[in-house]
């Protein structure tokens, strides 16, 4: 299974529970994954990172992922299907979203598309939680995943599978 990871698992994780100056065994944790192709990130995820932390925050957070070898290890190599970001706007969104709606979306149809180029291969990871009653443009991405049939987790759900503690060390 690819783990494809969403900007807030990054940025939930250095504010909440994995800073990236106190518990630097996730940060390598998931760079060595990232190694081995078992977890990335869509360039279009990447690129929400240096906006969704506060200013110290996001300097520590966005030279962590900024860091040439750590970039490299995460960034998922492949463009994107449109069509299927199409698809996902129209089957897991609404089919005539506004130009403000499909704003207020993100990057969200791009990432959820990656996994749905081979749905049984690849997972979405969020920290977003369902909410079955939002609809339109405020859909949440375990319930656009599971409308499209894309495998969907939360970080420790991830974590839990592909073995993280703290006291991991590179093999």
């Amino acid at each position: 299974m690819l783990y494809l990871l969403d900007a807030n698992v990054l940025i939930t994780a250095h504010n909440l529970y994995y800073p990236v100056n106190a518990v630097p065994e996730f940060w390598e944790w998931l760079v060595f994954h990232g190694e081995e192709g078992r977890l990335k990130m869509p360039i279009e995820t990447y690129e929400e990172v240096k906006d969704g932390s506060t200013d110290e925050e996001r300097d520590l957070l966005f030279g962590w992922i900024s860091d040439d070898r750590n970039k490299a290890a995460l960034i998922f190599d492949e463009e994107v299907n449109q069509e299927l970001v199409a698809c996902v706007v129209e089957q897991g969104y609404a089919p005539d979203l506004t130009d403000q709606e499909i704003e207020q979306l993100g990057r969200d149809p791009f990432l959820i598309a990656y996994a749905l180029t081979k749905p049984g291969e690849r997972c979405v990871v969020t920290t977003e939680v369902s909410s079955p009653r939002k609809q339109r443009q405020n859909r949440r991405i375990p319930d656009v995943c599971n409308t499209l049939g894309v495998t969907c987790s939360d970080t420790f759900g991830m974590s839990r599978t592909l073995g993280f503690t703290t006291s991991w060390r590179r093999p």
